[in-house]
């Protein structure tokens, strides 16, 4: 198996670095007043080292804890044209939900240099986002060798077990929140699903797309072998076991075999520089 896990990592190595970037990565004229909208391409700034352009960032940018120290622009789907304009940005980075379309559309008939950065939910987007960032901030090189030192071989290691858990599948099951009693858990075609195949594992839930609430029998009859919940989801619980207890998860392989953890959910469904570290920490635990 030892044979087996160095050649794919050669493999994987000769591809990581081959993905193509958009038409929207090419370098800004100005970079020097940022406003971002979206956690992740904040995270991505700080990452690369260059927040001193950062000028304001939305609510779900609350990592690095500096980052929330900025002006903010509000909620990243919610924005105000004239709150965003009032900042004299620069350029304006956005990730693909970001909002409402009149106020983009309006953005963009003032001239400001806006870019949304496009996204697939896959490892290769990770990188893909990171380059396109520091290809736009003008710092492309630096950008390439700062993944390079700090993510490619976490990539490679998580890429090569993904590989590897797929000759084992288990089922995860990842809830973002709770309607009531009721667990809102994540589909096919989301952030959570992407997570999911990143770790070489497969999504319990395969009868919907998005993310919606379920009851505690639909549960068990999933019967996932590991449970993810968000911290935020799980506020109102005062323990873990509380919330076990009361979503009837015990009666799954997960609560059997003590496979269910809360967890900060951009640090998994953010796709940004942490989400490979996530991803490798539990892909290793869930076989």
């Amino acid at each position: 198996q030892y044979n087996l896990i160095m050649d794919l990592k050669k493999k994987i190595l000769l591809f990581i670095f081959v993905a193509e970037l958009a038409a929207d990565c090419e370098q800004a004229e100005d970079p020097s007043r940022v406003i971002v909208a979206g956690g992740s391409l904040t995270e991505i700034i700080f990452f690369l080292e260059e927040e001193r352009v950062l000028t304001a960032v939305d609510i779900t940018s609350n990592y690095p804890e500096s980052a929330t120290s900025l002006p903010s622009i509000g909620y990243v789907r919610a924005l105000s044209t004239e709150g965003i304009l009032s900042l004299n940005p620069t350029l304006i980075l956005g990730e693909e939900d970001m909002g409402p379309p009149l106020v983009v559309d309006q953005i963009k008939l003032t001239g400001v240099d806006l870019r949304v950065i496009e996204e697939d939910y896959s490892l290769n987007s990770i990188k893909n986002k990171i380059i396109c960032v520091a290809k736009i901030l003008g710092i492309e090189k630096k950008g390439e060798q700062i993944f390079r030192e700090k993510l490619n071989n976490t990539i490679i290691d998580l890429q090569t077990l993904s590989i590897v858990n797929q000759n084992n599948l288990k089922k995860v099951l990842i809830i973002l929140s709770m309607d009531g009693t009721s667990p809102i858990v994540a589909g096919k075609n989301t952030s959570a699903n992407g997570f999911i195949e990143m770790m070489g594992a497969e999504n319990a839930v395969t009868s919907f797309d998005g993310w919606k609430p379920v009851g505690a029998e639909s549960i068990i009859q999933m019967n996932p072998d590991m449970v993810i919940i968000t911290e935020r989801g799980i506020r109102n619980f005062e323990s873990i076991n509380e919330f076990i207890e009361k979503t009837s998860l015990g009666f799954t392989s997960a609560g059997k075999n003590g496979k269910i953890f809360a967890l900060d959910g951009m640090k998994m469904l953010g796709f940004g520089p942490r989400s490979p570290d996530t991803a490798l920490e539990l892909a290793k635990i869930i076989n």
